[in-house]
């Protein structure tokens, strides 16, 4: 590996190790064994080296992501009982990936004074809703591109308000059924 692709990987351990507003530059130079002054060549700021990682890790996410939700699910499981296995496939993720979604919370208090951070995370919040709804069902089969946006807004809204609340009480987070049960009760 390179310079830049060891500060790339440097970044993103101090990313998972202690989340992006306390990394320094001194924290990725020293992760990744470069010199400070190589995050400037490389990436012009520690800001931009970290915004990089970050999507790159969002991005290795979304592939780990794509891979455990499209395992089969039971032939002739309803909507919500596919959604049931998937969404329990999900929390598992928050699990392994903890230090992740904590950064990404981490950065949603940020977005007001990084506005670069604001439309990368926009966008990444554009593309995880057609992931989305791809990975859960965007509708009925044929359904529309409309209808693949508000599914995946909706799964996306779902996502990181269950997210929240597992990083804050992970015992009492709900299942995969239980959210079916949930959906069955305001649905109905």
């Amino acid at each position: 590996m390179g310079n830049r692709e060891d500060l790339l990987a440097g970044a993103k351990r101090c990313l998972v190790e202690k989340g992006y507003t306390r990394t320094t530059a001194r924290d990725v130079a020293k992760a990744s064994g470069v010199s400070l002054a190589a995050i400037g060549y490389h990436f012009k700021s520690k800001e931009a080296l970290l915004n990089e990682a970050l999507f790159e890790v969002m991005r290795e996410w979304g592939d780990e992501l794509a891979t455990t939700l499209s395992a089969e699910v039971e032939p002739g499981a309803d909507g919500l009982e596919r959604f049931a296995v998937v969404w329990d496939r999900v929390l598992e993720s928050f699990a392994r990936l903890r230090p992740l979604w904590v950064t990404q919370l981490e950065l949603l208090g940020q977005v007001e004074h990084l506005p670069e951070v604001r439309e990368q995370l926009a966008a990444a919040n554009r593309d995880a809703q057609e992931g989305l709804a791809e990975l859960f069902g965007g509708g009925e089969p044929g359904a529309g591109p409309e209808d693949a946006r508000l599914t995946g807004a909706l799964y996306q809204a779902l996502l990181t308000g269950f997210l929240s609340q597992w990083l804050l009480d992970p015992e009492r987070a709900l299942s995969g059924r239980e959210v079916a049960a949930a959906l069955r009760l305001v649905t109905a």
